[in-house]
């Protein structure tokens, strides 16, 4: 079976049905990275996590989402794009299912990684679902309305955990935010039925079967020191996985050449690090991405740990902050094709004074608030706004054009190591900052929060120096 596609002429319209159907599942995968963050403290004092095990709880899904999300697209190009992402649907619903009846730590991370494979299976095929069915001319409108489905599961994430939980339907609890992905599921799959039309390429792309193994275990080797060092007091194995992580990390660069050179399709084509919007951008999206997930999770633990807030309380705090947002980010939509690079100069540097005003408040000011929280909130979502909507088509217009679609895939497997990696490090500063037990709740919070800002603050310093470096001309 070969693409199918629509004319490209004056009448061709949009088919929104089958559009809107797979952006569904973007929703869902989205979602399910920022959802979850409200409900760990819940999570935490029902089946006795550990510090660690609530981190991987988070970790999990973005690890196995990441790596396998480019191996999502070579499984649809293979066997078909419609199947794939019925699968991945398939596989997300029935592991939500299983966090929603998870009994202990163990079974609920095991089942994150699983959802994980899901929304890896999902994603890549609402792309090239896209590129499928939607006239070249169109396009610009579809990616428009995907970027607003992608900002509403990532800012509403919270709110909405918080809502589910406070409902407690059912007597669910923090079950909620699993057991919602079930409805939804269910139909996204009996309309992808229906309404999706099945496409593959001809000539398929093979599996970068070394490339998987390989990104797969120094991801792996490096998260897991990080996650788990802290609590076993970074004993000598901890050291040995990161020079192993180095070691694997080599190997899977000398794995993508040798792909390379054969004539195969690597995981990642080295030479787009030759392309400077490339090389800088990627690092980029890491940094920015590994604070986004894990402040928020320090935020949510500050709130109801810290303050005793429910998880619905929790959530109102970031409701100003999300709604902030979501209107810096259609201004900036406005922004960026009159001042391209400036607008994301602004945010970087918003963002990161953000999270600086953040450390020095609470550091010298007085005891952590809801109050005092919010306005700050509000701040950095003015920068992130200006920065995080427009960051990834602001690196790819700088990226040669027969490059754009691995460059993009790459990009967005680079947006989930980041938040991995961002719960495993700013996780471990306010983890090892957070001692309710001898200085008190709320002053146990405000310390570890303003420390986890501290850590933020660098990091947001880091990608404000990158926005600088991305070429100032796109293409």
């Amino acid at each position: 079976m070969t693409d199918v596609r629509q004319p490209v002429g004056a009448r061709a319209t949009v088919p929104w049905t089958p559009v809107s159907v797979v952006m569904i599942g973007m929703f869902m995968a989205i979602l399910d990275s920022y959802i979850v963050v409200v409900a760990g403290p819940a999570i935490r004092a029902d089946l006795g996590a550990s510090e660690g095990q609530l981190q991987w709880i988070l970790a999990g899904y973005q690890l196995s989402y990441a790596v396998l999300m480019i191996t999502g697209g070579r499984f649809a190009d293979m066997y078909g794009r419609k199947r794939i992402f019925l699968l991945g649907a398939v596989v997300f619903t029935l592991s939500s299912i299983v966090c929603a009846a998870a009994q202990s730590p163990g079974p609920l991370i095991a089942a994150r990684v699983v959802q994980g494979l899901g929304a890896a299976l999902m994603v890549p095929q609402v792309f090239a679902m896209i590129a499928v069915l939607v006239p070249e001319h169109a396009r610009h409108r579809v990616f428009g309305v995907l970027g607003v489905v992608i900002g509403l599961a990532t800012i509403g994430g919270q709110l909405i955990g918080g809502l589910l939980i406070g409902a407690d339907l059912f007597g669910s609890q923090w079950r909620g935010v699993f057991w919602v992905n079930v409805p939804i599921g269910v139909l996204t799959i009996l309309l992808a039925v229906k309404y999706v039309p099945e496409s593959r390429v001809a000539a398929a792309r093979k599996l970068d079967v070394p490339g998987v193994l390989a990104l797969s275990a120094a991801l792996l080797l490096l998260t897991f020191p990080l996650i788990q060092g802290r609590e076993a007091g970074w004993p000598w194995w901890t050291f040995a996985c990161f020079a192993a992580s180095a070691v694997a990390f080599a190997v899977f660069v000398a794995a993508e050449r040798a792909v390379d050179r054969a004539g195969g399709e690597p995981l990642v084509r080295l030479a787009l690090f030759g392309q400077r919007s490339f090389a800088v951008g990627i690092v980029l999206v890491l940094c920015v991405y590994a604070f986004l997930t894990s402040y928020y999770l320090a935020l949510s633990i500050s709130m109801q740990d810290g303050l005793g807030l429910s998880a619905l309380g929790s959530g109102l705090v970031y409701a100003p902050a999300a709604t902030t947002f979501f209107v810096f980010s259609m201004v900036a939509g406005r922004l960026v094709p009159k001042y391209g690079r400036r607008v994301l100069e602004v945010g970087a540097i918003v963002v990161a004074s953000g999270y600086l005003a953040m450390a020095v408040v609470l550091s010298c000011g007085p005891e952590i608030s809801a109050a005092l929280v919010i306005p700050i909130l509000m701040w950095q979502s003015v920068g992130g706004g200006l920065l995080i909507t427009p960051m990834l088509n602001t690196v790819l217009s700088g990226v040669d054009p027969a490059s754009v679609g691995t460059a993009s895939g790459a990009l967005s497997t680079a947006q989930q190591v980041g938040g991995a990696l961002g719960v495993a490090v700013i996780g471990a500063v306010f983890f090892a900052a957070f001692r309710p037990e001898t200085d008190g709740a709320a002053a146990a919070a405000g310390h570890a929060f303003a420390m986890s800002s501290v850590a933020t603050f660098l990091l947001a310093t880091v990608a404000t120096v990158l926005v600088f470096l991305l070429p100032v001309r796109a293409k």
